[in-house]
């Protein structure tokens, strides 16, 4: 396959992002380096183009068809299509390393300057519509899955609303209201329906690059790629395995099912292990309903952080065996799906990714 090289200045516009505050509220996306932050009733452009990052996290090069407005943490591109397709582009700069470019001190940033000096090797125009054809289709499908995973997750946590805080769950219409809540609830402290784990804090030099288990922290679980491995044979309650219920409470707060291999959770993790008949289920939409409720009353100093102590202590509503077991039966499925449908889409990334070099490098002929 033959290349021709071209620096990003031959083939490409840089534009600046713009101040979005004084925008109302409408239907275009407003981005930064970080992704999405609102949406917008006016757009700065509208096509094709790839955003580079000007300040902050410079590997998150993104891509964006349509009307957009960027704010001044990210460039925004006018792109030469008689010479590159733009998605074709914003998979090989993805690619490349750009972290060495960094023009900044203590914030990582890069001048359109540095952008403009990059030097790209591009093969014939046909050959990068077959190749982006072929990324974009796991793209594509991996879109698909997305808008079903938020679908299932919405459509479980409005039932779990609509029973246990509106109180229209199956028989609300002949169940009388006691003390606030239905005739047959009680209301009683976390620890009484589910047990909380901590996970193992490790010193610096037990944190090994590669091992027998993986060690997840809570940002592994925001995108964080970077794993910490180790050798340590623990106690059994440890571990995760696919499908235990976890909560972070620490930096980034919240639960999660875990849906990989069996782990090391670390200390800034809870285990959560059900019990006296509350199930996992109902166990999960509660802390996920309640979380952002008490993250006005967390405790800490350097770090801010739910005690152990203060969550067992939290009260909360628990139902009868018989309406959990029926919740339990309707969403139960819900979170299997969303979780088999997470996985696949793991699968699918790392599928797309063992492509891409392989197509661009031409090794794989298309």
């Amino acid at each position: 396959m033959e290349y021709t090289t071209y620096k990003l200045s031959d083939i490409l516009k840089i534009g600046n992002g713009k101040d979005h505050s004084s925008l109302d509220d409408g239907e275009y996306p407003v981005l930064g380096s970080g992704g999405v932050m609102r949406y917008a009733n006016q757009y700065l452009y509208d096509g094709e183009s790839v955003l580079l990052p000007r300040k902050g996290t410079l590997n998150n090069i993104q891509y964006i068809k349509g009307k957009f407005w960027t704010v001044d943490t990210c460039y925004y591109t006018i792109i030469n299509q008689e010479k590159v397709v733009p998605y074709y582009l914003y998979r090989m700069l993805r690619y490349l390393d750009l972290s060495g470019l960094d023009s900044g001190a203590s914030i990582p940033s890069m001048t359109s300057k540095c952008y403009y000096g990059i030097k790209i090797k591009l093969p014939s125009i046909s050959t990068q519509r077959r190749i982006a054809s072929i990324l974009s289709a796991y793209d594509n499908l991996i879109e698909n899955n997305n808008k079903r995973i938020k679908i299932l997750q919405q459509m479980a946590e409005n039932l779990y609303k609509e029973w246990f805080v509106r109180f229209r769950f199956p028989g609300h219409e002949t169940t009388p209201i006691e003390n606030g809540i239905p005739k047959g609830w009680s209301i009683n402290r976390f620890d009484t329906a589910a047990m909380l784990i901590n996970g193992r804090a490790y010193l610096m030099p037990e944190l090994l690059s590669e091992g027998k288990y993986r060690i997840v922290r809570v940002g592994n679980f925001s995108g964080k790629d970077e794993w910490f491995y180790s050798d340590m044979e623990l106690e059994s309650d440890k571990y995760c395995e696919q499908g235990d219920l976890l909560y972070k409470w620490a930096c980034n707060f919240g639960p999660e099912i875990w849906n990989e291999e069996k782990v090391i959770y670390h200390y800034h993790i809870w285990k959560v292990v059900p019990k006296n008949n509350v199930n996992k289920a109902y166990l999960y939409f509660y802390l996920k309903t309640s979380t952002p409720l008490w993250m006005g009353g967390t405790n800490g100093t350097a770090m801010v952080h739910i005690t152990k102590e203060s969550m067992e202590k939290k009260k909360m509503v628990v139902p009868p065996k018989s309406i959990l077991d029926q919740f339990d039966n309707i969403v139960g499925p819900m979170i299997r799906n969303r979780l088999s449908l997470l996985k696949h889409n793991e699968n699918l990334i790392k599928q797309r990714d063992l492509l891409l070099p392989r197509l661009m490098s031409g090794k794989l002929a298309v």
